[in-house]
């Protein structure tokens, strides 16, 4: 049974429908992904079913005992009037539990006291089983972990609510949710507040999770690997599709080609069909011509109704039955206007049209650095490898936030110089920079005005041009400082894209875009004709973009020449570090490598150790590999393409972590 049915939903705010139409069912178990683009009612809808707001029309209905957690998008009215400390905060969920576990101690204390008796034994008995399987025994663990994930250290558990920030009252609220267990998760945002280590351990709880869980989120990254369906609202209702995010966004292409063919074919055979009926409604096949109008009218109708699906292996007579289109008999200049008032079916949303101006050619050689070290005076941020940047690659920049990423993009723009080393751009740089905090906007300013600003042209021409980004009709006369943070980005955006540079520095592009824009902008990016560097936490776009990973952590930013994924795999196989055995004895005697070199015995028998180590990682990844092969065939023979290609993105993984392991074994092999 599904846990939420939701049937013919809909909201209206006064003379404004937000939405109408909705259906959706929430099983048991399901992980779902809400996708649409920004003002189309996602939060209202997760209220609706999470019980918290009444629909204008329609019927929810929700199982028996279905306990539902929703977590908001913003939580800075969490908490109030509590004076809990944020671990004290988590004991709460564990309430009954502790009751439990008072109630067993104060019979220990009978017990001790030599009040024990066969009664008292069994209750004891009893009691303890139930505290076990409820989890008594680990419940402050499962506390610890929780909050270590979602990144609080040993004293942010210890901080008082009213204490937190915006962003920590998110966090924290979710984690009591995750503790609570309900059997419906309804997340509104939740990554927006969290970096990337909690992100990745949010998608293992997650993908753990055993109840459903329904998410509205930007992160396209954070779906691909949390979600197994995706509803994608629009305009029309939700409709459904099976997979994470890459899968919706291959099969909804498919459904919007293949709705448009339907139509077109629909469209040309009706109008066939009332030619027929024009030319022959008053001649020997009169009949045939009312016949004809008769079905074309009840078709018309059914079209008008219920879409091109109410055509679609339908039995006509219960059609008329349901739709009631038995009533009434059709003209035809009825069928006419008819055919002619129909549209296509809904395809893409309004999107972006979002257009690089072609760049002038920079030198092979866009950025490099020696010995370069980022900050402020008296305020070393970091120190950085040697960067080599080259025209046409993506170099993406991440690291936690405070680390200096934004910092250094402004000493590479000559904002701010060096601490010591040499950074050299390249020769026939023009830089684009896009700003995170888009700074570079004059509050005070029209969006018209921003545009002109920057790039001087006819007010005509600069209307057309923010009309591609959704900024249309008085919303040119919009001043910047009452912009919504997507409404800047957007405009940002469209000033960036009439610059003509062939550097862009990109600080955070995706930020307040919704999914249809990250979308354009992506296409963009990778059809763009120079050099980026990226600084971001779209995962999701780096993984399509990014041919270096700069990654800054301690006070280092180290560069790994390769994809996101490349770099995950390395990463992944460099956690348990080569070599890190148990520590060598005080008698460490020397020996021979084959190679010839001196080192310890017991130096290499760490490298032995090590060698077989891998040799058995490499083995364990091969039979994975084979076993992925196999199923590969299999989902071949059996036509079945979202398996092909959810086990083709596998193998790719699979086959880059056997390389770096083979790398790895090289190296070490050498060193014999």
């Amino acid at each position: 049974m599904s846990l939420i049915t939701a049937s013919q939903v809909g909201q209206s705010f006064g003379a404004v429908d937000l939405f109408q139409g909705i259906n959706v069912t929430v099983p048991p178990g399901a992980k779902i992904g809400l996708v649409g683009p920004n003002g189309i009612g996602k939060t209202t809808l997760l209220l609706i079913l999470a019980g918290l707001a009444t629909p204008s029309r329609g019927v929810v209905k929700r199982a028996r005992r279905c306990r539902v957690g929703y977590l908001a998008q913003e939580s800075a009215d969490a908490f109030v009037g509590q004076d809990h400390t944020v671990i004290e905060e988590m004991l709460t969920v564990f309430d009954d539990l502790r009751d439990q576990e008072a109630a067993l101690r104060e019979m220990e204390r009978e017990m001790a006291g030599g009040a024990a008796n066969e009664d008292l034994l069994a209750a004891y008995g009893r009691a303890l089983e139930a505290f076990e399987h409820a989890g008594g025994y680990d419940y402050e663990l499962r506390i610890r972990q929780t909050l270590t994930g979602l990144g609080f250290d040993g004293a942010g558990m210890r901080l008082p609510l009213p204490h937190l920030s915006g962003g920590q009252k998110t966090r924290a609220l979710l984690a009591r949710l995750l503790l609570s267990g309900p059997d419906l998760l309804v997340l509104d945002e939740p990554t927006n507040h969290l970096d990337i280590a909690a992100l990745e351990w949010l998608e293992g709880a997650l993908r753990a999770w055993p109840g459903a869980v329904l998410i509205v989120s930007h992160d396209r990254y954070f779906l691909d690997r949390v979600v197994d369906r995706i509803w994608e609202m629009n305009t029309g209702g939700v409709e459904e599709y099976r997979g994470n995010y890459s899968h919706y966004v291959a099969q909804r292409q498919a459904r919007w080609e293949r709705r448009q063919k339907e139509f077109t074919a629909f469209k040309e055979r009706a109008e066939k069909e009332l030619d027929f009926i024009r030319r022959n409604m008053a001649g020997q096949l009169t009949a045939q011509a009312q016949g004809r109008l008769k079905r074309l009218a009840r078709e018309l109708k059914a079209v008008q109704a219920g879409g091109l699906a109410a055509l679609q292996g339908r039995n006509w007579a219960r059609v008329a039955e349901e739709l009631d289109l038995s009533s009434g008999e059709w003209s035809i200049g009825d069928a006419g206007a008819a055919l002619n008032a129909l549209r296509p079916p809904h395809g893409r949303p309004p999107r972006l049209n979002l257009r690089l101006a072609e760049p002038d050619r920079s030198g092979e050689l866009v950025l490099r650095t020696r010995d370069l070290t980022v900050g402020y005076p008296g305020h070393l941020l970091f120190k950085t490898d040697d960067i080599e940047l080259r025209r046409l690659e993506v170099a993406a920049l991440i690291g936690p936030n405070g680390a200096g990423k934004t910092t250094f993009l402004r000493t590479i723009l000559g904002h701010l110089p060096p601490l010591d080393g040499e950074l050299l751009p390249g020769a026939s740089l023009d830089i684009g920079y896009f700003a995170q905090a888009h700074e570079e906007l004059d509050p005070g300013d029209t969006v018209l005005e921003a545009l002109l600003r920057e790039h001087p042209m006819l007010p005509g021409e600069a209307r057309h041009i923010l009309g591609r980004y959704l900024f249309r009709g008085d919303d040119v006369d919009k001043r910047v400082d009452v912009l919504s943070g997507g409404e800047r980005g957007r405009l940002a955006l469209a000033i960036l894209a009439e610059r003509g540079a062939n550097f862009l520095l990109l600080d955070e592009p995706t930020n307040h875009l919704d999914i249809p824009a990250q979308e354009v902008l992506q296409e963009v990016l990778e059809a763009f004709n120079g050099t980026i560097l990226l600084v971001s936490h779209d995962r999701y776009l780096i993984d399509r973009l990014a041919t270096q990973i700069w990654e800054l952590a301690d006070r280092r930013l180290r560069v790994f020449a390769g994809s996101y994924q490349e770099y995950l795999v390395a990463k992944a196989a460099t956690a348990n570090p080569v070599g890190e055995t148990t520590p060598a004895p005080a008698d460490d005697a020397v020996m021979a490598g084959e190679n010839g070199s001196l080192r310890s015995k017991n130096a290499q028998r760490r490298l032995e150790t090590s060698l077989q180590d891998l040799e058995g990682r490499i083995a364990g990844a091969e039979r994975r590999l084979e076993t992925v092969v196999a199923a590969l065939q299999s989902a071949t023979e059996d036509q079945d393409f979202d398996r092909i290609q959810s086990l083709s993105l596998e193998y790719g993984v699979l086959q880059n972590e056997v390389e770096q392991l083979m790398l790895a074994w090289e190296d070490l092999a050498n060193e014999r």
